[in-house]
């Protein structure tokens, strides 16, 4: 398995497609009662591939990741070639971000000599999906990219 099996719940939610993915492989609602119960390794193995499908089609779509954390938020953005970063630390240690009010902060005191931008790129390795994949094992989620489009005015993006 290239990424990592998908949960139970994730499972749920895509259930008509895990049918049809199923049924691409001729393999009917009977058929996969009896591999689930009698052959639980293979059962396990059809999720796993269905998994990579999924982690696949969702990476490949996937153009902004956001990482943040109380002092430090990580933005991403995920070209063609490059992934392109826009790091922003907060070295004010009653500052956190994450909450309403220390992100408030932020927005107000950009020009603080305690907040401190950089910005960086790096190009893919042979594998960019997986190199996104990564990035969320590491606690980056995908969003649509409102933060990163707002805060490269204040950034020279490489």
């Amino acid at each position: 398995m290239k990424y990592a099996r998908l949960t139970k719940e994730q499972l749920e939610e895509l259930h008509p497609e895990f049918i049809n993915f199923l049924a691409t492989q001729s393999i009917t609602g009977e058929e996969w009662a009896s591999i689930k119960e009698k052959q639980p390794l293979v059962a396990e193995e059809e999720i796993d591939v269905f998994s990579d499908l999924v982690w696949e089609g969702v990476l490949t779509k996937a153009q902004y990741l956001e990482h943040i954390s109380p002092n430090q938020m990580h933005l991403f953005l995920l070209g063609e070639e490059k992934m392109s970063l826009i790091a922003i630390k907060i070295n004010k240690e009653d500052i956190d971000i994450t909450t309403t009010e220390g992100y408030g902060w932020l927005k107000e005191n950009l020009a603080d000599e305690q907040v401190v931008f950089m910005s960086a790129s790096k190009e893919y390795s042979e594998d960019r999906s997986l190199d996104k994949f990564k990035l969320i094992q590491e606690g980056a989620v995908i969003t649509k990219g409102d933060l990163y489009k707002w805060f490269e005015r204040f950034v020279d993006v490489k």
